[in-house]
């Protein structure tokens, strides 16, 4: 499944799929653009055939922020009654049940940088610079800044970040755990791509309970976060899978291959058998490292 809206598409290529802004210069997120960011979330949400995410805005920005020539025509009923619309438009991404990853070029800015916050993981460009800069306008971030921000690096630094409305830049944003990783700014895409390969072909039912009990355990008190995971569990085809694996460490136990293959043998095998194996001890996926990465 593809989507193909006039500024956002979702492209699907070997199980990744690429959620492209192309708004030029500065991909603002105007009601139509939001809309169909919503509309591409939801497809690669829905289709087989990706196994993890990529969100994109192109080589020079991620995104600049709210249309602030459609903001100025609004009223401030309209304004209110869009708020929601804005809110789970960046909440159809977070909510996507696979892996995804924000490649940051540029600028990532207000309602860009809640879209990079909504993803599980942002790799960014040593050229980018994010921030929440609503405040400046007289306004509060409105797509879940306040919440996912402080959540990602506490409290004290989002408010600093929020009440200031600075610009964040990369090296900065990879020391306080805003980012994951910063590599030249011509390798985004490519390093974002190389890490969600890493999940193609795995365990997709234990990665979507694994994403689900982490990120409602954040919403909730230590017990109620156990019962969560107790009753999320694992898919029984991966549980099967890899105690396979674990016996039989030259066989693939992905969803993909089920046993039916040697380790590493498809291109859509990502996910190695035990550790140890002399089969795939150096074929083994992990996130591609990057010069000025790890926290």
């Amino acid at each position: 499944m593809t989507y193909a809206g006039e500024f956002v598409r979702l492209e699907v290529e070997d199980g990744i799929g690429t959620i492209r802004l192309d708004r030029p210069p500065m991909n603002p997120l105007s009601v139509q653009v939001q809309e169909e960011i919503r509309a591409a979330a939801q497809a690669a949400g829905g289709s087989s055939d990706v196994a993890a995410v990529v969100v994109y805005g192109g080589e020079k920005v991620f995104a600049a922020g709210a249309d602030i020539k459609e903001m100025q025509a609004m009223s401030y009923v309209d304004m209110v009654e869009r708020s929601v619309p804005l809110q789970s438009s960046i909440t159809a991404v977070a909510q996507i049940r696979k892996p995804t990853v924000a490649a940051v070029t540029g600028y990532a800015l207000g309602g860009g940088c809640e879209l990079a916050l909504a993803c599980d993981f942002r790799v960014a460009g040593d050229n980018a610079k994010l921030g929440q800069p609503e405040i400046q306008l007289g306004i509060i971030p409105g797509a879940g800044g306040t919440q996912r921000l402080s959540r990602l690096v506490g409290p004290a630094k989002a408010k600093e970040i929020i009440f200031s409305g600075r610009f964040v830049p990369a090296d900065e944003a990879l020391a306080i755990g805003l980012v994951d990783q910063v590599v030249p700014s011509g390798e985004v895409y490519a390093t974002a791509v190389a890490w969600m390969r890493s999940f193609v072909g795995g365990p997709a039912y234990a990665l979507r309970a694994a994403k689900e009990a982490i990120d409602r355990g954040l919403e909730s008190d230590l017990d109620t976060g156990l019962e969560i995971v107790r009753r999320a569990g694992a898919g029984e085809g991966d549980v099967r899978g890899s105690l396979t694996a674990w016996r039989n460490p030259s066989t693939c136990w992905s969803s993909t291959c089920r046993g039916s293959r040697p380790a590493r043998s498809s291109p859509r095998c990502s996910v190695p058998a035990r550790a140890g194996s002399a089969t795939t001890r150096s074929a083994r996926s992990s996130p591609p490292a990057a010069a000025s990465s790890g926290r």
